[in-house]
């Protein structure tokens, strides 16, 4: 581990650079995500998430002799996902994440989980292992299907839970008090998770250009540090609306050298907006003029 990387930290943030709002070609992410393995925040940096649909353009790009280590997106739904790694395995590449949501709002997310739980278990043995990540709407159904993977968890299947905190419309940001509750039903289940959208900076903040309010990553840190020690939702809570970097900040650096509890990381499209951040709050050691 970096010395300039606390450990707590380590692979926080996997690399979304393909998907809005940034937006950046295949060739173009894949250059910088080398960059950043190769940087001394490299510690910090989790694998190139790559969309089910775009797997085929990334022939030419990684040399297999290199271990290129990317996370699958399933944007094409989980019947599709075998093909896809299929062809991410014939072009040498490394597979350690698969992520697909399972329902939209408002449906019953048992269908499509029960879908992606037979494909998990249909394809064991891989070294390294593949983490399978089922997306839940945090409606209709939630209860029952973070029962079902920490059902299947508990058997030795390598799957979790990711949730969105962010979007297009003001009802995808869910409030503290909901994504509060989430953070401690996965935490009673010791069911892991990821977050992705809208967790775009350290601290919670409006966006000036839509007036949404976000979610700060660092609250989320500090929050997950709580529910990990037994804190109640109102407790959580607070600390996701906290909008002081002292309180936001403390939780981490007191835990700066232990494993990250429960949050396994969340994806960005810009890899040094967090960073940025975490070096301004004194978290991470490090300065980009190394």
């Amino acid at each position: 581990m970096s010395t300039q990387v606390p450990r707590l930290l380590a692979g926080l943030v996997d690399d979304a650079a393909v998907f809005p709002p940034g937006s950046a070609t295949l060739p173009d992410a894949v250059a910088a995500h080398r960059e950043h393995r190769a940087s001394w925040y490299a510690d910090l940096v989790g694998p190139l998430l790559v969309p089910a649909s775009a797997v085929d353009a990334l022939t030419g790009l990684t040399d297999p002799a290199e271990d290129f280590v990317v996370g699958l997106i399933g944007d094409t739904g989980p019947a599709r996902l075998p093909a896809a790694l299929g062809r991410l395995d014939a072009a040498g590449l490394v597979v350690r994440q698969v992520e697909v949501a399972v329902a939209r709002r408002g449906e019953d997310p048992q269908p499509g989980l029960a879908e992606l739980l037979r494909l998990a278990a249909a394809d064991p043995g891989r070294e390294p292992a593949v983490h399978w990540y089922a997306e839940l709407p945090l409606t209709f159904g939630l209860t029952a299907a973070l029962d079902t993977l920490a059902e299947a968890r508990a058997t030795g299947l390598p799957i979790a839970a990711k949730f969105r905190t962010g979007g297009l419309a003001a009802e995808l940001f869910p409030t503290p008090v909901e994504l509060a509750a989430v953070i401690c039903a996965c935490r009673d289940r010791v069911l892991p998770f990821k977050l992705t959208a809208g967790l775009h900076h350290a601290l919670r903040q409006i966006d000036p250009e839509t007036g949404f309010i976000h979610h700060g990553f660092g609250n989320v840190l500090a929050a997950t540090l709580a529910a990990a020690d037994d804190a109640e939702v109102d407790a959580v809570a607070a600390l996701l609306a906290d909008t002081d970097p002292l309180r936001v900040v403390e939780p981490a650096r007191s835990a700066r050298d232990t494993d990250r509890p429960l949050w396994i990381g969340f994806g960005s499209c810009s890899v040094r907006e967090p960073l940025t951040d975490l070096i301004r709050l004194g978290l991470v050691n490090g300065g980009f003029d190394r």
